[in-house]
């Protein structure tokens, strides 16, 4: 029989969801199930630092959780670095303290007030001396990418044709169009992020289960064995099929 997998879809400071979404998964394989988180633990929801204490937590604990790395949290590691560093890949008018990307939202869950009027090496400081080093540290190792015989989890999906092995990081953590795009097989089933959807949706080759609980809905989550893929809900499995 194969062991049960779960997947948690992009988080973004939702701590009660994430809680929720967790009693979820214990109801239905047990305190130690494993999980994959897809990353994009913080900006955008009211309570990223209590998301990372619960994730570093529970891998403190022992539990089998693989937390990947999202585009959001590598921002959020860039500006706490000794001079604050920022992603190219941003339109011109973008910086990670933009509410539309909710870094602000981030440094105001340890108590750093953000205005828009602020010097940003000013805020920068603040941040330093109140964001704990370990949350720092979790988001900055966090992995890429995680596999099994069957699925290839990463936050944002692959680049098609290229060889899971070779796959770069700004496209494990960006890529929108390309691979969204591809309708062929792909090596493994692909579970990701980053997009957000109405739902968990499942493309036959892809699975997206960010399903916008940045912008206030629920977090999805869901569970696989072998190929078979369920959401998960309070009335239990549901069959997520193409």
């Amino acid at each position: 029989m194969t062991q049960p997998l779960y997947a948690v879809g992009d988080i973004h400071g939702q701590h009660e969801e994430l809680l929720r979404v967790l009693d979820l998964i214990q109801r239905d394989g047990g305190a130690d199930a494993q999980i994959v988180f897809l990353g994009d633990y913080v900006d955008r929801g009211p309570s990223s630092a209590q998301v990372l204490d619960t994730l570093i937590a529970g891998q403190n604990a022992g539990r089998p959780w693989t937390c990947l790395k999202g585009n959001h949290d590598r921002m959020f590691t860039w500006f706490m670095e000794e001079y604050p560093r920022h992603d190219a890949y941003l339109a011109l008018e973008l910086y990670w303290l933009h509410p539309r990307l909710g870094g602000d939202t981030t440094l105001a869950s340890y108590g750093v007030k953000v205005k828009q009027t602020d010097r940003q090496l000013s805020v920068h400081e603040k941040a330093r001396a109140a964001v704990p080093q370990a949350h720092v540290d979790f988001l900055r190792n966090a992995p890429l990418s995680y596999e099994t015989d069957d699925h290839f989890f990463a936050h944002a999906g692959i680049r098609p044709g290229v060889p899971l092995a070779q796959q770069t990081e700004h496209d494990l953590l960006w890529i929108r169009k390309q691979f969204h795009a591809a309708t062929h097989p792909h090596p493994k089933l692909i579970i990701h992020g980053h997009t957000p959807v109405r739902q968990a949706t499942h493309y036959t080759n892809r699975i997206n289960i960010d399903a916008g609980a940045g912008y206030g809905h629920p977090l999805a989550a869901i569970v696989l064995e072998g190929r078979a893929c369920w959401t998960l809900s309070d009335d239990g499995r549901i069959p997520l099929i193409p």
